[in-house]
């Protein structure tokens, strides 16, 4: 047995500079008035999300046969969208967050999001929010937006909006390994961008942390994104990923306000989840009740603080910036 795993695998100076940088990110947004919220971890409800699986448990009330399963939440994103049609205003959430599976190097299974909606804005000036959020706690620095059929074209000399399905595995085949098939349009999609295009999006300023925002994801990757159309008339998804010195940190929307439309995002996923093998989760009917409610007009993005302190200290391990990671948890 390792007698030393009861020590934390952060420092205690990165556990005093992460107790910071919580204080100055809750700062930020208390002058200008966006409300802190919490929402359960616990939900009856889970995301359907094929990339994503989730933390199963049950509850079982004392003094009754049966139990209930529950999960562990993703992302607050579901509840904080109730609390926008209920009236909420702008609000925040910085709390943790579950993934199963996922462990190792960038990842921990409990970690820390950060999630933000503002209401009246779109994709495009929610940038300008996260630039000034990050410009105000760290050497963030923007340095470029860009769209994803750009960067798409510049390095794989391919338009992603009009290539076949056959085109894209072709070029799996071509550049990646031969015996990949079978995969949508979407997994080429992502494999391609992340072998050959969010490796340019480095630092050319080691010290400083470079951000390159990428915006006007393909149609078919619109997520919980609305939809809306490009300069070319291509159509394409309302939202942004950041990346950071080649790091993806932040992944903002437009947000979807048709709760049709959003139903049928969710049984779609839940029908790739099935064709998958995956297990079937339910989705949350109470946010689509809300949402036929009625949500304000808004954009909300989601940034992981873990990877934010990995970054501001120049490590690549998680565990170095967690009081006590999953190994020794």
């Amino acid at each position: 047995m390792n007698q030393s795993l009861w020590r934390p695998s952060a420092s205690i100076l990165t556990l005093q500079k992460r107790a910071r940088l919580l204080r100055e990110i809750r700062a930020y947004f208390d002058a200008r008035g966006v409300l802190e919220v919490e929402t359960p971890m616990l939900s009856a409800n889970a995301t359907v999300d094929a990339y994503i699986e989730s933390f199963t448990t049950q509850f079982r009330p004392i003094g009754r046969e049966t139990s209930q399963y529950c999960y562990l939440h993703t992302s607050p994103e579901f509840a904080m969208k109730r609390l926008l049609c209920a009236g909420s205003g702008d609000i925040y959430s910085l709390g943790r967050v579950f993934r199963n599976g996922e462990a190792g190097g960038r990842h921990n299974p409990e970690f820390t999001m950060l999630e933000w909606y503002r209401v009246g804005m779109d994709d495009q000036s929610l940038m300008d929010d996260v630039t000034s959020l990050l410009s105000s706690i760290s050497n963030f620095q923007e340095i470029r937006r860009c769209s994803y059929g750009e960067l798409f074209e510049q390095y794989l000399h391919l338009n992603p909006y009009t290539a076949s399905n056959e085109q894209l595995s072709q070029l799996v085949s071509d550049k990646v390994d031969a015996r990949l098939s079978g995969l949508d349009r979407n997994d080429c999609l992502d494999l391609l961008f992340s072998r050959f295009v969010e490796s340019n999006l480095q630092s050319p300023e080691p010290d400083v942390l470079c951000g390159y925002f990428v915006y006007n994801y393909p149609a078919t990757m619109s997520a919980l994104a609305r939809l809306t159309t490009n300069t070319d008339g291509h159509p394409v998804a309302a939202r942004f990923e950041l990346f950071v010195n080649g790091v993806e940190l932040a992944n903002g929307y437009h947000e979807l306000l048709d709760a049709r439309q959003q139903q049928a995002r969710f049984e779609q996923e839940q029908r790739v989840r099935r064709e998958r093998g995956y297990q079937i989760y339910p989705y949350d009917q109470n946010m689509i009740d809300a949402l036929t409610h009625g949500m304000p007009d808004c954009a909300g993005v989601a940034l992981g603080i873990d990877r934010l302190l990995m970054l501001m200290l120049g490590t690549r391990n998680i565990a170095d910036v967690l009081a006590f990671d999953f190994s020794r948890a």
